[in-house]
């Protein structure tokens, strides 16, 4: 990270260009963190100093997998108030009411401080920053490309808890937890967008009432598809995800997505042209029920192309290095817009990893190949989905969170 002298010399730069008056008045009073004032964090000791480091709060299924909280928010947030020393302040004073609020866990809240595109170009470091503007990456997409100044992720095992955030720190709940709300960030956001969902077994069933869901998914399905896909073995580590060193080291890089689902056709496939879809043709219904923390796999991709379809996870898997996966997925299920749909939120060292695993996801070198592989037909899901929206975005470590410089 560069110092905190540099992030205030160019906001002070900036402001002639971008109106952000006041904050040669917050360099000419600050030398170091803006909110050196407020003293240590009084919840520092309780807390990991990754904001991303969620998975040793998750409790484990009967193979060892983490269960993912089962419901969530995403606050995409503007900044509507010049980034001064009072600012930040006020920022590091309401996440510190929302940490005091509730247990650091699924069954309290977990949440992450992210900075987006628009932020980085404020400061005229867009450049410089670990992420980038949101690209095109398929061809059969046309998603909205979004930039946001932040974003403010939930995610619980009590959807109550969500609610009472927003409201505290967005609205004129009074209490948060019991803690009182003395700073709120709506005092310096603005909510310009909000992503909801959930996650796990029975909630996709009790929310089968909008476009794009049939009768009958299946009571215990975690997912619209049918499918449990938080295997660890599927999954990166908090540890490959975190930036090493350079710009923005300690954090990782955000990319969300809305995917559109379109399940009709989904759900009238047979249920082992389902899981061949998802995974393989190497799999069978009955091998899912025997998989533990990974998946197995042979390699076998371009011959299933040659029999006239291939499977999601086939592709996906082959965007490894050293063996392991590149993105750690926090995606949830969504009705947001009445249709179902995915939020794929992911966490990765570099956006290149993101961009990486979609570009397996298309399959254009099989496709290049195999004549009956379309670009959305026998590929995989890529025939009931439609990217919707994309946006990027840095969560910082947990004691640089509020206006990072990079």
């Amino acid at each position: 990270m560069g110092s905190r002298r540099g992030l205030l010399q160019r906001l002070a730069a900036a402001s002639g260009a971008v109106g952000l008056a006041g904050c040669s008045d917050l360099l000419g009073r600050r030398t170091a963190a803006p909110v050196a004032d407020l003293g240590p964090n009084p919840r520092a000791d309780d807390l990991p100093p990754r904001q991303h480091a969620w998975d040793e709060t998750l409790p484990a299924d009967s193979a060892g997998n983490p269960l993912a909280p089962r419901h969530y928010r995403v606050l995409l947030l503007d900044l509507g108030e010049d980034p001064t020393e009072a600012a930040a302040a006020t920022i590091e004073r309401a996440m510190r009411t929302i940490e005091g609020a509730y247990d650091y866990g699924p069954d309290g809240l977990l949440h992450m401080l992210a900075w987006g595109t628009t932020y980085f170009d404020r400061l005229g470091a867009l450049g410089d920053s670990p992420i980038r503007r949101p690209r095109v990456i398929s061809r059969t997409d046309d998603p909205d490309l979004l930039s946001f100044d932040a974003a403010l992720v939930l995610a619980s095992n009590v959807p109550s808890h969500l609610s009472a955030v927003e409201g505290a720190m967005f609205g004129t709940r009074s209490e948060l937890g019991g803690e009182s709300v003395d700073a709120r960030l709506g005092e310096v956001f603005s909510v310009s967008a909000h992503r909801t969902g959930f996650l796990g077994e029975g909630l996709p069933a009790d929310h089968a009432t909008v476009e794009g869901i049939p009768d009958g998914i299946p009571g215990d399905a975690p997912m619209f598809t049918g499918f449990f896909s938080g295997r660890a073995g599927t999954q990166a580590s908090e540890d490959r995800v975190t930036i090493p060193d350079g710009p923005g080291a300690g954090g990782t890089t955000m990319h969300l997505s809305h995917l559109e689902e379109s399940l009709e056709g989904w759900w009238n496939l047979a249920e082992s042209d389902r899981v061949s879809r998802m995974f393989s043709a190497e799999f069978s219904p009955e091998d899912l029920g025997e998989l533990g923390q990974s998946m197995p796999f042979a390699d076998a991709v371009r011959e299933h192309a040659g029999d006239g379809a291939v499977g999601h996870w086939e592709k996906v898997r082959r965007a490894r290095e050293g063996g392991e996966p590149l993105l750690l997925r926090r995606d949830f299920n969504t009705t947001d817009g009445q249709q179902a749909g995915v939020h794929f939120l992911s966490l990765q060292r570099d956006l290149a990893d993101f961009e990486k695993t979609r570009d397996a996801m298309n399959g254009w070198w099989l496709r290049e190949e195999h004549e009956d592989l379309k670009d959305r037909q026998n590929n995989g899901l890529l025939e009931f989905i439609t990217v919707r929206s994309r946006a990027n975005f840095y969560v910082p470590p947990r004691e640089d969170r509020v206006f990072p410089d990079v």
